[in-house]
């Protein structure tokens, strides 16, 4: 017998966890079992084509909000090429509603929930050692008529496999690690919040598995505990302990802020630049929305740890705000984003509730007039408190946020707007509804335009003089870009006798086939310290790292 575990990634740089405890917690048994990764932005003419290839008997499918909908199209298609092979789903998508997907949908099983017994325990039954009707967390299909078994209790997480395999490829690939299962808190949007209690690893096996990903030169690899700091013990031990690896690999963590204890500060202070990644749910600021969604903590208490964190300056910060929250208004939501971008972590991201099937949010929908997509991913509408327009202007500077602040190459030409307008979330909005006038969201506009954008908006919008901004662009555009070849709307005024007495006087120190040489008509030195524009002739050398030095 041979089994497809098929995962559909939301990117080709994903790797998919679940599919891998399957296959590992049933490598002793007698069948041929198969991993096959696709993504949802492959044909599904190829898809399907490389299944069928595999001439498997049972394809198993990992099922998320991002690709359910492909699952069950794929699915469709394998039953009309080989009615005879069966379908399996499994995941959070088909878990809270397992009889009436399996009902509506084509398939013959359901694994709901935690899976790894479930699976195993179901391949034992294609082998002929157990019963069907005996198989926990089980839903099966016979004659059009769906069965369900009793609910499994949640495992031993000790017992659960390392998923990885010791010649596995996973070169270019973000890899995806669990030390612990379940969240401490409840916050009525997250499927978290639906089990209660956090298992863990024991430490010394999570430490030898990550040397497994250090030994592999893993690039970067994401932690998936709800969160990862809730155990001090824990969280130290595995900390201290990458801090002193000698690696280049990256790990990234979904943390509480508010939570984190002075010693834990005192241990990342000693981590190399780069190491770790800590990803802050901070959702809203307005204290009576955050006990709303159940989440019992004040905003202010995240921001001091999040600011003494960023005053260490070796850990990447990204913090994330849910717009549509039940209680939060335009207004509150405007709030939250100011109070986020005062902090200027790294990344900001602008999310947008999403009513998961078995979130107590879901249940709650009526209470707070919330409508949301009946389709995946269920993503809000509106609610009595922010209408669907509203909702479209957050998205407008979600937009311009993740493009312009999350990338961290414009952030000088940021500087010189963010004094012009009031708030932060008042230029965004300002900038991203001028995108829209122009009818840049309708197209695709070249890495050069993006840079334009700004002298367009600056004229158009606030009627000003590019004279000096000309200046600002330029600067930021050659830190990021390539040196030669400058686009028409940004060359200097040097002339070339000019240039050649520089480049004479400095030819013993820089090699001019590394660097190049620009002017520029303000102090630059001056703008980047304090956003001061003074007019003065500068000169600066550029190479291909994204280093700049002034002479």
């Amino acid at each position: 017998m041979k089994v497809l575990l098929t995962a559909l990634n939301s990117k080709f740089v994903h790797s998919n966890l679940a599919v891998r405890y399957l296959k590992a917690f049933t490598k002793d048994l007698e069948y041929d079992c198969k991993i096959r990764e696709f993504s949802i932005n492959d044909r599904e003419e190829h898809i399907l084509k490389e299944i069928i290839k595999e001439e498997a008997d049972v394809v198993a499918i990992s099922t998320y909000i991002w690709n359910v909908e492909m699952a069950t199209r794929l699915a469709n298609l394998i039953k009309a090429v080989n009615p005879e092979i069966e379908i399996v789903y499994g995941g959070p998508e088909v878990s809270y509603d397992s009889r009436s997907f399996l009902k509506d949908h084509v398939g013959d099983y359901i694994i709901e929930g935690e899976g790894e017994k479930t699976y195993r325990e179901f391949i034992e039954y294609k082998l002929g050692v157990n019963e069907i009707e005996y198989i926990k967390g089980l839903h099966y299909k016979r004659d059009g008529v769906v069965f369900s078994n009793e609910t499994r209790p949640l495992m031993t997480f000790e017992d659960v496999l390392f998923p990885y395999e010791e010649d596995e490829d996973l070169n270019n690939k973000i890899v995806y690690f669990e030390s612990s299962r379940g969240c401490p808190f409840s916050c009525s949007y997250c499927l978290s919040s639906t089990s209660h209690g956090v298992r863990f690893h024991s430490i010394d096996r999570v430490l030898k598995e990550l040397q497994y990903f250090i030994d592999k030169k893993v690039r970067l690899v994401k932690f998936v505990d709800r969160t990862f700091n809730c155990n001090h013990k824990f969280s130290m031990a595995i900390w201290e302990f990458l801090i002193k690896a000698d690696t280049k690999t990256q790990f990234h963590f979904e943390i509480s802020a508010d939570i984190l204890k002075q010693e834990e500060i005192d241990l990342l202070r000693n981590a190399p630049e780069g190491r770790f990644q800590f990803e802050v749910g901070v959702q809203t600021t307005n204290d009576d929305v955050l006990r709303n969604i159940n989440r019992f903590v004040n905003f202010s208490d995240i921001k001091e740890k999040v600011i003494e964190l960023m005053s260490i300056k070796n850990i990447k910060q990204h913090l994330d705000l849910i717009a549509g929250l039940p209680g939060e208004d335009y207004e509150s939501f405007k709030k939250s984003f100011n109070d986020v971008y005062s902090i200027k972590p790294e990344e900001i991201q602008l999310g947008f509730l999403k009513l998961l099937k078995g979130s107590s949010m879901r249940e709650d929908a009526d209470k707070y007039g919330m409508k949301y997509s009946p389709y995946p991913p269920y993503e809000i509408l509106k609610t009595n408190k922010i209408s669907y327009e509203e909702l479209l202007k957050l998205k407008t500077v979600e937009e311009m946020v993740d493009k312009y602040y999350n990338s961290q190459k414009f952030n000088f030409i940021i500087q010189y707007f963010e004094g012009k307008f009031e708030k932060p979330f008042d230029f965004y909005y300002s900038l991203g509804t001028f995108f829209e006038n122009q009818g840049y969201f309708n197209r695709n506009i070249g890495n050069s335009e993006y840079y334009k954008v700004f002298l367009d908006f600056n004229k158009v919008v606030l009627g000003e003089s590019n004279t000096y901004l000309k200046e600002i662009i330029r600067f930021n555009y050659l830190i990021y870009n390539k040196k030669r070849g400058l686009p028409e709307f940004l060359r200097s005024d040097m002339e070339k006798e000019e240039e050649k007495i520089i480049k004479e006087k400095l030819k013993e120190q820089y090699s001019f086939k590394e660097y190049y040489l620009e002017k520029f008509k303000i102090n630059i030195e001056k703008y980047i310290q304090n956003g001061e524009i003074l007019e003065e002739n500068t000169y600066y050398l550029f190479n291909d790292t994204a280093n700049y030095i002034g002479i």
